[in-house]
This record gives C-alpha cells, sequence and structure tokens, in this order.
C-alpha cells in the first residue's frame, strides 16, 4: 500500500496517474495548500521543503515527483510501464524524464511564482520562462512528428504521462502546448486513457480547466 500526499493538479498528478495506471493499491492524503497544510509541522515532518507531492514507500516518505514515479515503474516491472535495465529504450527513457524534470518543469515554477525570483520584475522572469516552455515544446512537437505516437515510439511509458501533466499546466499560458498539432494530438490519445479519466474525477478537474 503506498500513500501519496497530493493537491489536485499538481505535480503530485504524474505519480498519482501512474498509480492508476498500474492499479497500485494506495490511499490519497490531501495537502490543502491553499490554506498552508504543506506548512504545517506535521506535514514538514513528511516533506521538510513543504512541497507536494510526498510518497509514503513502506514507512518512508520520499519526494521528488519525476522520481517517485520511476520509483514506482521500477518496483512494478510486470506493469511495464519504463523500459527494462538494460534493454534498447532504457536510454531514452531515461533522457526523457530527465530532461522533463530538469529542463521543462522548473520553467514553470518560474512562471507561476516569478515574484520568489524577482520580487520587481515579474514579467521579465514570466518572458524568459514563456520563452524557455515554448522551446520545449518545439522539441518536443519535433521529437513527436518523427517518433510518435509516444514518446517512446509506439510504447506507452510513465513517460507520457509526465509530458501530459506539464502539458496540462500550459493550458491558460498565451501559447498552451496543444498549439503544437502532434502535441495536440497526443493530449487527445492520453486524455483517451481510464487512468485520465479517473484522476479527472477522483481530483475534481474538468480536463483542462
Amino acid at each position: 500500500m503506498y500513500n501519496l500526499y497530493y493537491s489536485p493538479g499538481t505535480a503530485s498528478m504524474v505519480v498519482h496517474l501512474t498509480l492508476l495506471e498500474g492499479a497500485l493499491p494506495h490511499a490519497l492524503e490531501l495537502v490543502d495548500v491553499d490554506a498552508g497544510q504543506q506548512r504545517s509541522a506535521e506535514y514538514l515532518a513528511l516533506n521538510p521543503r513543504g512541497l507536494v507531492p510526498t510518497l509514503v514507500v513502506d514507512g518512508a516518505p520520499h519526494n521528488e515527483a519525476a522520481a517517485m514515479t520511476m520509483l514506482l515503474a521500477e518496483r512494478h516491472p510486470e506493469l511495464g510501464l519504463a523500459p527494462a535495465p538494460g534493454s534498447m529504450q532504457r536510454p531514452d527513457y531515461l533522457q526523457w524524464m530527465f530532461y522533463l524534470a530538469n529542463s521543462l518543469q522548473p520553467f514553470f515554477r518560474h512562471w507561476f511564482y516569478a515574484t520568489e525570483y524577482v520580487a520587481d520584475a515579474p514579467d521579465t522572469v514570466k518572458a524568459v520562462a514563456r520563452a524557455g516552455i515554448e522551446a520545449c515544446w518545439s522539441y518536443l512537437e519535433a521529437h513527436l512528428t518523427t517518433h510518435g505516437p509516444y514518446m517512446l515510439g509506439e510504447r506507452f511509458s510513465v513517460v507520457d504521462l509526465y509530458v501530459l501533466m506539464l502539458m496540462r499546466w500550459s493550458r491558460n499560458m498565451p501559447r498552451p502546448a496543444t498549439d503544437w498539432p502532434h502535441l495536440a494530438r497526443f493530449a487527445s490519445l492520453m486524455k483517451a486513457r481510464p487512468s485520465w479519466r479517473r484522476l479527472c474525477e477522483i481530483e475534481g478537474l474538468t480536463e483542462w480547466a
């Protein structure tokens, strides 16, 4: 049994999707970030940085959404959510997970929390973040154009769940990810999965809203 501390629509989404995709036994613990629950003493004991998500595995708390997602795929190889170590697709899988975690996702924090970085010039921070995000979408678009329909070609993996989450985060930006045609087709393909529909139901999300 896994315990996922989550907040709807946040980085916990990719971990939640992975649990649902694999039908893995889990319990959900809602963290009310609007009320500041992530800064409570109880939550900080699990996640000293006060960030969501936290995944409790065998009684021990872990954080970093990408790492938790990869851990779940590794602990349950029978689900086929990631290429096996030593397989030909393993390097591509690792490359994409780290690209999303290190190159794309950080830009979103700058976009959403610009004043944390330059309090007196948030528009400048957001402009840089937007340019970085759109450059990443162009890179993913080019990849899907020649190597789709999934990020690893014909094989579905947790990389696709990660991309879907980040695409959703862009929905209210001046140029959302779905402005790129192959990414739009990818989003439609992913949103047809039962795990996505179930997550929206549980987290109270309405598609991209």
